[in-house]
């Protein structure tokens, strides 16, 4: 059986997000919390996949890497601009009572 949704919040995602998430009893970790801030965007998918994360981001040089078959765990996509933190959170509540982490494996998701 799959395990849970779990999300890797890069540095581009409010640290506030985690919080929201947490108080859900949704696991979530930010870059902050790993000590990891100002790692490259390479590294940070490739620790979340290793952790079994799905990496939640603003950043479209994610969705590069993974346009060159980069494996990871998933990636959530929002706008910075247009998302706000109840947008992130309504979403990612969602795809955590819907989705498994085999759902994620590879995919990308747009809020």
């Amino acid at each position: 059986m799959a395990a849970k949704l779990r999300f890797y919040l890069d540095e581009n995602v409010p640290v506030a997000l985690a919080t929201q998430l947490r108080r859900r009893g949704i696991e979530a970790v930010t870059v902050r919390d790993l000590g990891v801030l100002g790692d490259s965007d390479r590294n940070h998918l490739a620790r979340a996949a290793a952790m079994g994360f799905v990496l939640c981001t603003n950043d479209a040089d994610y969705l590069e890497i993974a346009s060159t078959g980069f494996g990871h765990a998933g990636i959530v996509f929002g706008q910075q601009h247009r998302h706000t933190i109840g947008d992130w959170v309504r979403h990612l509540e969602l795809m955590a009572a819907i989705y498994d982490s085999d759902d994620m494996q590879n995919h990308v998701e747009y809020i």
